[in-house]
């Protein structure tokens, strides 16, 4: 392992010295500020939880969300965005480095990080459009500069816009996995598009503690909302003000060498900028990005859904013909990916076809979706034909760690937003046409619609989603012990067990444990009973029967 790192870090070394006049570029490249002194970023506080600035505002409702609202130019937006959630910015930023850090913890390590992490970023500010680096810089006026040391706050902030894509490259980190869907015509009650989907981007529990529902009222394009946080211009989920809803999917990808346009960026400006699905293929065409997504579009004026399918070097556009729904989860369906060998190989190893199956199970299972219904199939946590997979289980369309669940209706200007847990919490109503009235006319709050609000899940408040969380707990607890070389009780282990005896990574858990005290009998016992469950990817399949076969060489 050391040796690899040393490889490793020389080439990349090679690489960086090569490259070192590029990095300095990106190091020093500022957008154009002009005018940034007449802007007011005098906050006024009314409350812990509501602030203003002129009509600009910043509000958390009953239901935990905060409602952002900012207008003006780029400059403007991100300056006054910046300055209304400067403490909810800090959070995400702190959880976001002590996630990094706690992934890589010696200095040493950490210098090569920001090293690496600098040359491959060196050409992003080149795919970033003028206007939204002027939003981040002014944003980026209210970060933390206690991490600077990484990378100045601008480019840092810069940086973050990327944090999915990467998490999507590094598809081992597990830390995305989304589905969604759409239906219309006889599918729905009224007819009309729905659509919905679960974004399972996780980067800790604190990251995803504070959500903003931001609403924007842009000096050029269209007003739009977005699901987000603070810190965030990009849109991973989003609806604007003529019926387009966008939301993002990751697909196979390789790991790239360097950063481009990130995908959340290129989500924005079809919300932003797009009225139908041909403007939102020519705004993602002429964008070059540097992982594989799908961006799925509904559009009410064409009372359909698309898939916009990018990668580098790639391009497709997936619509079903003579159907009512739409279903996407991690693999792309269009023609231009017919052949491509690594989304052929994510449908045969991972984890995407089989959510892919359950969703249309869930959808052939339900008659005339509405809202609810919707919200019924985002929460759905068994596997296919009731399978039972375990809490937390990357196969199931509700994997108990998403960031938000999301539901559109286009054609009203509706969509319905989840509080926390997960997507478990309440799903909350807004109807754009109301609320961006509101804002205009200077109203606290956006209003949310609480007669179409959608209850929370009555999981939440179960033996069995407490025994959850425990497990959650436990289970970090014991593989940090594996991972050190530390003893934990006998006890524990059965703990972990009772608290999610379906789920196959518990026996996995344990059975790595078992190997690192040498206790190689009960290895084999454990990797068996994982074998047993089902296990969520080939790789993880291959895992089981090597330590089986390691654990019996060693008895």
């Amino acid at each position: 392992m050391k040796l690899f790192f040393v490889k490793v870090s020389v080439f990349i070394g090679v690489l960086f010295l090569l490259n070192s006049c590029g990095i300095k570029r990106s190091m020093q490249d500022r957008p154009d500020i002009s005018g940034i002194e007449n802007i007011d970023t005098t906050r006024t506080k009314l409350s812990d939880t509501h602030y203003r600035i002129g009509k600009n505002s910043l509000y958390k409702n009953k239901y935990g969300i905060w409602e952002l609202y900012i207008e003006g130019d780029a400059l403007e937006r991100g300056v006054i965005s910046g300055s209304l959630t400067r403490e909810l910015m800090h959070k995400q930023e702190t959880a976001f480095m002590d996630k990094i850090y706690e992934l890589v913890p010696g200095t040493g390590y950490r210098n090569f990080l920001k090293k690496t992490v600098a040359w491959f970023n060196r050409k992003m500010y080149l795919h970033v459009p003028e206007e939204y680096k002027q939003e981040i810089y002014g944003t980026s006026l209210f970060g933390l500069e206690k991490h600077n040391e990484f990378a100045p706050v601008y480019v840092r902030m810069l940086y973050f816009h990327g944090a999915h894509d990467i998490g999507h490259a590094l598809q081992d980190l597990m830390l995305v996995g989304c589905t969604s869907f759409a239906a219309w015509d006889n599918k729905t009650e009224d007819g009309q598009l729905l659509l919905g989907r679960n974004f399972d981007f996780y980067a800790g529990d604190e990251f995803a503690e504070e959500k903003i529902a931001a609403f924007v009222n842009p000096d050029k394009g269209h007003k739009f909302m977005m699901y987000t946080w603070a810190g965030m211009i990009g849109s991973v989920s989003g609806l604007n003000e003529k019926g387009i809803s966008v939301t993002i999917n990751a697909g196979k990808s390789k790991i790239p060498l360097q950063a481009k346009t990130p995908i959340s960026l290129v989500a924005r400006e079809i919300l932003q900028y797009a009225s139908s699905t041909t403007e939102a293929i020519a705004i993602a065409k002429k964008r070059e990005v540097f992982v594989s997504e799908s961006i799925m579009v509904g559009s009410a004026s064409e009372h359909k859904a698309i898939l916009i399918e990018v990668a580098p070097g790639n391009f497709g556009v997936y619509e079903v013909e003579n159907s009512n729904e739409l279903v996407c989860s991690n693999h792309f369906q269009s023609e231009a990916y017919a052949e491509d060998n690594r989304n052929l190989k994510a449908i045969e190893e991972s984890h995407t076809q089989y959510r892919f199956d359950k969703m249309q199970e869930l959808l052939s299972e339900k008659e005339k979706l509405n809202p609810k219904k919707a919200a019924e199939i985002l929460r759905n946590k068994e596997g296919l034909e009731g399978a039972k997979l375990g809490m937390g289980n990357e196969m199931a369309i509700n994997q108990l760690l998403a960031h938000h669940g999301i539901i559109f209706k286009p054609e009203e200007r509706k969509v319905w937003v989840s509080a926390n847990q997960y997507q478990l919490g309440a799903f909350v109503a807004y109807d754009l046409d109301i609320v961006f009235k509101k804002f205009d006319a200077g109203n606290v709050s956006c209003s949310v619609m609480t007669d179409e609000t959608i209850a929370e899940d009555p999981f939440v408040n179960t033996e069995a989603y407490k025994d959850y969380e425990k497990y959650r707990k436990l289970s970090r607890k014991i593989s940090e012990a594996t991972s050190k070389e530390k003893k934990i009780s006998e006890d524990e282990i059965k703990q972990l067990k009772y608290l999610n005896p379906h789920f196959w990574e518990v026996y996995k858990i344990a059975g790595d444990y078992y190997f690192q005290q040498k206790e190689f009998k009960k290895a084999v016992i454990n990797y068996k009973q994982a074998k047993r469950r089902e296990v969520t990817t080939l790789p993880d399949e291959g895992y089981l029967d090597k330590m089986i076969k390691k654990s019996y060489r060693k008895i």
